[in-house]
C-alpha cells in the first residue's frame, strides 16, 4: 500500500523525523531522534518503484546487516514499533545507527584536502575499512559497492572511526562465489565487473585501492575525468605495478608506478603505500591481492597493510628550517639511536640536539624513542643547543611549509610536471595560502619574542612561564 510522502518533522510515537540524510540505490535513509530519550537512528525506507529484483537485494541487504557486528561496519538495530506502518509495499525497515560526522566524500571534498587527506587520517582510514573489508570477507561476504559514499565517521569516545555501509550490493559467498551481473558505482568497480565476467573478493580488492589512492592524492588512480567505459580501454594494458594513469599535454596515456606530488605523506610511508596500491591495483584480478600468505592463509595485501599499520614514525620538525624529517622506529629503539639518524640528515651535532614534545616538554633519554610516538605518528620538535625557540605546531606539520621550488623539485624526481598540470590548479593556491599564513603569524610570534630586549632565551632571567605561554600561541597556529 502507497503511504504519502515523507514531511519534515513527521512523529512516528515518540520519534521525531528530523532529516532526510541521502538516497541510496534502493531506497531514502531519514534521521530519527527518540523525543524522550534523544536516541537517533538512521532508518532506511525502499522506494516503490523498486523490482523485484532490487526489492530481493533490499531484503538481502536487512538479512545481511543484522548478522554483522563489527566496529568498522555499520551496526543495525532494532526497529521501533511505532515506525512499522510506514513500511512501503510491506517491505522491511532497516534502521541503524547514526554516524554524525558525514562521510568519506564530505571529507575528501574539503579545500585542504585537495592534495589527499593528512598522513594520520590515511593511516586512520586503512585501519578501519580495511578491518572491516577482512570481516566481510571473512563471513563470505563481497561488498561489492565500495566508495567514499558508503564509508561513514563516527565520533568515538574522541577518535574518528570509519565504518561501512549500503550492503545493497553485496552478494553473501554461501549463494555461490562466483558471481555474474552487477549495477553499482562505476568510478569504484573492479574491470572484470565491466565486462560482466565472474568476480570474487578481488572486486573489493580494486575498490578499496581506488580510495586509498584518492584520500592520498585528492584524485583517482587511472583517468579519473574519464567514464569507466573510456578509460578501461586505455588503462586495459597497464604494468602490474602501474598505480596511475594520466593524459599529457599531447593526449597520450602515461603511467607510474608511484604516488604522484604533491601529497601529505612522509617518505618513510611512500614506498609501502606504493607496494600495497600495486597488490590491490593489479588488472588481473587472479593475481590482485598478492594471493595468500602460505603460512598465514592472510592475503598478501592484508599482511602487508598490517604491516605499515605496525610501523612507528616520527615526524620531526626542525625549527631552525622548517623542514621536517620523517624517521622509522624500531620498537625498542633508544632515543641516542634516533639522535644519530638526526645527526646524519641534519647535520646538527647530538649534544646540540634539543628534542621537544608539543607542549614544550623534552623526551625522557632514558625511555625508548617510541615513547613520542602516540596512535602510530605525532610530530616532535628540533631546535640547536642554546637556540631554543616557541615555534610550535600541534599535530602533523603540512607540506605546505616546504618552499614550492622543494614541492617542485619532488614532482619532478616522481613524475614530469606535464602530466600533473591537469590536478594542481587548486593544489598550488591552497599551498601558497597555507604559506602565508603560517609565515605570517610566524613572524608575529618571532616579533613578540624579540621585543623582549633585555632578556634571553638562554639566560636566568628567561621565564619558563613566559615560555611556556609563547608554546601555547604557537601551538595555535
Amino acid at each position: 500500500m502507497e503511504k504519502p510522502p515523507f514531511r519534515q518533522n513527521q512523529v512516528c510515537g515518540s520519534w521525531l523525523m528530523k532529516e532526510r540524510l541521502g538516497t541510496g540505490g534502493f531506497g531514502h535513509v531519514y534521521l530519527y531522534q527518540n523525543q524522550e530519550t534523544s536516541e537517533k537512528i538512521a532508518v532506511k525506507l525502499c522506494r516503490l518503484e523498486l523490482n523485484a529484483k532490487n526489492k530481493d537485494r533490499w531484503s538481502r541487504e536487512i538479512q545481511i546487516m543484522k548478522k554483522l557486528k563489527h566496529l568498522n561496519v555499520v551496526t543495525a538495530k532494532d526497529v521501533p514499533e511505532e515506525m512499522m506502518h510506514i513500511a512501503l509495499n510491506d517491505l522491511p525497515l532497516l534502521a541503524m545507527e547514526y554516524c554524525s560526522k558525514g562521510d568519506l566524500r564530505k571529507l575528501l571534498g574539503k579545500p585542504e584536502n585537495c592534495c589527499g587527506l593528512k598522513e594520520s587520517e590515511v593511516l586512520a582510514l586503512l585501519n578501519d575499512v580495511g578491518s572491516g573489508i577482512q570481516y566481510l570477507h571473512e563471513n563470505k561476504i563481497i561488498h561489492r559497492d565500495l566508495k567514499p559514499e558508503n564509508i561513514v565517521l563516527q565520533d568515538i569516545n574522541g577518535k574518528l572511526v570509519h565504518k561501512i555501509i549500503d550492503l545493497g550490493y553485496a552478494k553473501d559467498l554461501d549463494q555461490g562465489s562466483l558471481c555474474t551481473s552487477f549495477v553499482g558505482t562505476l568510478q569504484y568497480l573492479a574491470p572484470e565487473l565491466f565486462e560482466g565476467k565472474s568476480y570474487t573478493v578481488t572486486v573489493d580488492y580494486w575498490s578499496f585501492g581506488t580510495m586509498i589512492f584518492e584520500c592520498c592524492c585528492g584524485f583517482r588512480p587511472f583517468l579519473h575525468n574519464l567514464q569507466p567505459v573510456q578509460w578501461t580501454s586505455k588503462v586495459r594494458n597497464k604494468g602490474p605495478k602501474d598505480i596511475m594513469a594520466v593524459e599529457d599535454m599531447n593526449g597520450e596515456v602515461r603511467f607510474s608506478t608511484c604516488l604522484p606530488y604533491p601529497n601529505n605523506l612522509s617518505r618513510t610511508l611512500l614506498e609501502p603505500l606504493e607496494g600495497l596500491l600495486q597488490l590491490m591495483l593489479k588488472w588481473d584480478p587472479v593475481q590482485r591481492g598478492g594471493g595468500l600468505n602460505p603460512e598465514t592463509k592472510q592475503p598478501q595485501c592484508f599482511a602487508l597493510l598490517d604491516q605499515i599499520l605496525n610501523m612507528k614514525v616520527v615526524h620531526i620538525l626542525n625549527m631552525t628550517t622548517t623542514q621536517v624529517h620523517s624517521f622509522l622506529l624500531s620498537p625498542d629503539e633508544g632515543l641516542h639511536s634516533l639522535q644519530q639518524k638526526i645527526e646524519t640528515e641534519t647535520n646538527i651535532e647530538l649534544l646540540n640536539q634539543e628534542l621537544l614534545q608539543e607542549t614544550g616538554v623534552m623526551l625522557d633519554p632514558r625511555k625508548p624513542a617510541a615513547q613520542c610516538v602516540l596512535d602510530g605518528v605525532v610530530s616532535i620538535f628540533l631546535a640547536q643547543n642554546g637556540t631554543r625557540s616557541s615555534v610550535s605546531q600541534s599535530g602533523e606539520m603540512p607540506s605546505s611549509l616546504s618552499t614550492w621550488n622543494q614541492t617542485q623539485a619532488q614532482c619532478s624526481s616522481r613524475l614530469p610536471m606535464s602530466l600533473q598540470v591537469p590536478h594542481e590548479g587548486d593544489s598550488i593556491n591552497h599551498l601558497l595560502e597555507e604559506n602565508q599564513r603560517y609565515l605570517s603569524q610566524l613572524t608575529s610570534l618571532l616579533q613578540e619574542t624579540t621585543e623582549e630586549k633585555s632578556e634571553s632565551i638562554v639566560g636566568q632571567d628567561w621565564s619558563w612561564t613566559k615560555y611556556e605561554s609563547l608554546v601555547a600561541k604557537s601551538q595555535r597556529l
